[in-house]
């Protein structure tokens, strides 16, 4: 039999062992709710809706002691009930401002000479008047033509003939150069398929096909072969020129995403090399949106393209762009904010769980943004004045909530990190009331490169990444700039080719997408365009 000493050992061997279990239990059911989390965010990240927009709810409001009076008011539409839906009024006109800008045609639905007699007496019968019955849209496809270019040749008819002008004078008609030598391609083409490719993320195997269709049996390689030669002869000497321009702004906001090449030396196939983007504040003259390709995410791309940039610079908290020097960094809160959103619990319906630290996060993130809101229409100097009265107490008040709070929520405990580590850049903003508080435009910006690689995957080769990057540049910009961009890529390689710039690139300034003369020939006319960059400086989350 045990001593009684043996068995108070036990027990406590026992007890100990009892402890380490709980422990052990306490871990992984603390892991078990972190995954879960993950799972149930992930869930609704992929299915759920794709606004980011907070739910409003009352307790939202309490934590800064607001009133229904501080939301957005709503706009009063009229609205017709029928059976257990509502439908909206459509407002008159609606359909005329749609079509404004469209060429119009009438189609007369009239008697041949035959039908206009009467029936009862056999008489001639003459119009009386006429109505409109209804009104078309009507699709006209596309069509390939080969063009011929004959250049004909002139000679004086005297000189040449006596003995005062022995000599003859020739002349030959101008013709207009080609975009590409020794090629069929013609400028429409070209920019059709960059704008087929970049601007609606077609990518070239479809478009084989549709040129297939139009009976002319286009390769992928030919195309490529013609989109890389273009874009480095005629589109890159207006990318470097946009770049000057782009430095000499104040502000510049940057972001970056993955691209793939198949062939690049001293690299996988499968490997990530990246294109960055860099652009203007939407404050400050007309937007300019540049994108480059890079083999690495190190920040020494960052800091060779932007070298010369002494200005504020908005993106993530992406260390590389400490590399940049002569910038003020200022912080996005969006970014911010999703740091919170995901650190928010939902239920097993996904929805979220009121009370946590996570949706005071993010409450004081959108404290924020709805300033910003009420000051979109004034000026930098005064959104600067009232981010130091109004802005200043809601961070202070952040930050000091950040500092209090301890969790073992590791997403809670992420946000939190996050905020205080880099509190001085999200400070930076009340320095200039051109600052956005987001990055949300370069965000925007990634999202063409995004749909473009789901489509068309890869580059194959090192110079279609590089011309990518500048089709990418152009087209953005010009979009931004409310150009029609099928219009202005065919303009530029009508024109670019009969210019003579070597040695004298200002000359190219007149064919930037802002220019007088490029703003005449390319502009949307219709009011129904979105611009995605000429927004005012007011920013919602």
């Amino acid at each position: 039999m045990q001593s009684a000493n043996e068995k108070e050992q036990r027990i406590k061997e026992l007890e100990s062992e009892n402890k380490i279990l709980l422990e052990k239990i306490k871990h992984l059911e603390h892991n078990v709710e972190a995954l879960t989390q993950a799972i149930l965010h992930a869930t609704k990240q992929r299915f759920g809706a794709s606004s980011e927009k907070t739910p409003q709810t009352e307790e939202q409001c309490s934590i800064f002691g607001e009133g229904a009076e501080d939301n957005a008011a709503l706009i009063d539409v009229p609205v017709i009930t029928i059976k257990e839906h509502k439908r909206p009024v459509r407002k008159k006109g609606d359909r005329e401002k749609l079509t404004a800008e469209l060429p119009r045609e009438t189609i007369e639905c009239v008697l041949n000479s035959e039908e206009a007699k009467c029936e009862i007496c056999g008489s001639d019968m003459k119009i009386i008047g006429k109505k409109k019955v209804r009104s078309e849209m009507e699709y006209i496809p596309a069509k390939l033509v080969m063009k011929d270019y004959v250049q004909y040749i002139y000679k004086c008819i005297d000189c040449g003939e006596n003995d005062e002008h022995p000599y003859d004078v020739i002349r030959s008609a101008p013709v207009p150069a080609p975009v590409l030598t020794h090629s069929i391609a013609s400028p429409s083409i070209v920019a059709w398929i960059m704008y087929q490719k970049y601007m609606m993320s077609v990518p070239l195997y479809r478009q084989e096909r549709d040129f297939r269709r139009m009976g002319a049996p286009l390769k992928r390689d030919t195309m490529a072969n013609w989109v890389i030669r273009s874009a480095d002869y005629w589109l890159k000497p207006l990318y470097e020129r946009m770049h000057a321009q782009l430095l000499k702004c104040q502000i510049i906001m940057s972001d970056e995403t993955t691209w793939q090449v198949n062939h690049e030396e001293g690299k996988k196939a499968s490997s990530k090399s990246y294109i960055w983007i860099h652009r203007s504040g939407s404050c400050e003259g007309p937007p300019i949106i540049l994108y480059e390709y890079t083999r690495t995410r190190s920040g020494e791309h960052a800091k060779e393209f932007l070298s010369g940039f002494q200005g504020f610079h908005v993106s993530d908290a992406y260390d590389g762009y400490e590399k940049v020097e002569g910038i003020t960094r200022c912080l996005c809160y969006s970014h911010l904010r999703r740091y919170y959103i995901d650190a928010i619990p939902l239920d097993s319906g996904k929805k979220e769980i009121p009370g946590s630290g996570g949706s005071i996060g993010r409450a004081y993130c959108d404290k924020l943004f709805r300033l910003e809101r009420k000051w979109k229409e004034l000026t930098p100097e005064e959104r600067k004045k009232n981010r130091l009265i109004y802005s200043v107490p809601v961070l202070e008040a952040f930050f000091a909530w950040a500092e209090s709070t301890f969790t073992g929520q590791a997403n809670l405990s992420k946000a939190l990190k996050y905020t205080l580590n880099h509190k001085k850049y999200f400070s930076n903003f009340l320095l200039d009331g051109r600052i956005p508080l987001s990055n949300n435009l370069s965000e925007l910006a990634v999202k063409p490169v995004a749909i473009t690689r789901k489509n068309s995957l890869f580059s194959d080769s090192v110079e279609g990444a590089i011309a990518s990057a500048v089709i990418f540049s152009i087209i953005g910009t010009a979009t931004a700039n409310n150009l029609d961009a099928f219009k202005y890529l065919e303009y530029i390689f009508r024109q670019l080719p009969n210019l003579s710039f070597a040695g004298d690139d200002t000359i190219l300034d007149e064919y930037l997408p802002w220019s007088e003369k490029v703003q005449q020939e390319c502009r949307i006319r219709s009011s129904n365009t979105d611009t995605d960059g000429k927004g005012l400086c007011g920013e919602s989350a």
